[in-house]
């Protein structure tokens, strides 16, 4: 009978060991599994943020930098023939820093989505493969923060003394097919360039994330994320 015992004990074993082996989550608990995730989806987004959010954020980042719709772009070279060129490098640097100073209006959303994490969210991004957390952020925040931005990014452009030509020429190209929706007015164009700079800033946290969990300082990362790896 002890024999019999002793193998149904290390058949159960086999069987628990191979279920961890095939899932590495069912190692962790509720708790640690929820408490990993939020940490690290709240320091990936508040990093990007603080990346972006600052004089230079999209200016001098070249992965991000906002810059003009080719429409326009082809224009320089008749402005430059009436001296007004540095004209589109102001409207540039303006879009740019319109993005810089809306960013940290992002801070509280992407914290509060984090904070109202559903366990069902939860499941899908630890089971979404290597994008499920900016994918996660983008469906969540990205309508809410195209609704905080815009005002912001209206306020700085219409600095510029090319916004409303912008406006103008951009309507115009809209109606043949030059160019999108999004593009029509200044401040829709740089909204949106704006936040597909910020998703890319989170995606690069998420891989670094990914890559090396124990540099974020926080156990309940490592041990979450380092089963994923």
């Amino acid at each position: 009978m002890s024999v019999i015992k002793n193998l149904s004990a290390l058949l159960a074993g086999m069987v628990l060991a191979a279920s961890v082996h095939a899932d590495p989550l069912a190692a962790l608990t509720e708790k640690e599994a929820g408490g990993g995730l939020k940490a690290a989806l709240e320091a990936g987004s508040v990093a990007a943020v603080g990346k972006l959010g600052v004089e230079g954020g999209f200016l001098n980042n070249d992965a991000v930098r906002i810059k003009l719709p080719r429409v326009l772009e082809k224009a320089r070279p008749i402005l430059a023939m009436t001296g007004r060129a540095e004209q589109l490098d102001e409207l540039e640097t303006a879009m740019n820093r319109a993005a810089e100073q809306a960013v940290p209006l992002a801070k509280p959303l992407l914290v509060n989505a984090v904070k109202s994490m559903t366990v069902q969210d939860a499941k899908q991004i630890l089971t979404g493969g290597d994008t499920s957390v900016t994918d996660f952020f983008k469906e969540k925040t990205s309508v809410p923060l195209a609704a905080k931005f815009k005002p912001i990014v209206k306020g700085v452009t219409d600095k510029s003394k090319l916004s409303a030509k912008f406006n103008s020429a951009m309507s115009q190209a809209t109606k043949f097919g030059l160019a999108t929706e999004e593009q029509a007015t200044v401040e829709s164009y740089v909204t949106q360039r704006a936040l597909d700079g910020l998703y890319l800033m989170i995606a690069e946290e998420e891989k670094k994330i990914r890559e090396n969990p124990v540099s974020y300082g926080s156990k309940a990362i490592a041990k979450v994320f380092g089963l994923l790896k």
